[in-house]
């Protein structure tokens, strides 16, 4: 007699630019490429919050070698990196978000076209914004009161 699946699960943010069908369908597609995870019970994915950045999914698929729990994670994981990348949907959260100046996304150089090209970034004096006097010049400017 053969014990029941164990399910295993685990979660990722994904911001709400992603379509989530899309992000459904390459969850799925991972567990699907993972050694030791069965056809039957189909893996299926959860939404499990709405937060204000982005959506929580959880993709659940069922082992029939739970004594291999680690390693099926491990794939499990890295089909998950590699489908995102290759569909080009970013797995960030809002800290990484705010840290980068919008120039590159964080897809690997290997996942994206040789035409790809980094968006420029054109920083303007604070002076501008915020209706000061000023040169509007960047470099070379008096610091200190």
């Amino acid at each position: 007699m053969m014990p029941p699946p164990l399910i295993l699960h685990t979660s990722l943010t994904i911001g709400y630019d992603a379509p989530w069908q899309k992000v459904h369908e390459l969850l799925i597609a991972a567990a699907k490429q993972t050694t030791h995870i069965l056809e039957t019970p189909e893996p299926f994915v959860l939404q499990t919050s709405l937060d204000d950045f982005y959506v929580r999914y959880e993709i659940n698929a069922y082992t029939g070698a739970p004594n291999k729990m680690a390693a099926i994670y491990s794939e499990l994981h890295q089909h998950i990196q590699d489908q995102f990348n290759e569909a080009g949907v970013e797995i960030m959260s809002p800290h990484y978000t705010q840290l980068r100046d919008g120039k590159k996304i964080a897809v690997p150089d290997q996942y994206l076209p040789n035409t790809s090209q980094a968006p420029s970034l054109r920083p303007t004096a604070l002076d501008k914004w915020m209706n000061r006097p000023g040169n509007g010049n960047l470099s070379n400017r008096e610091t200190g009161p």
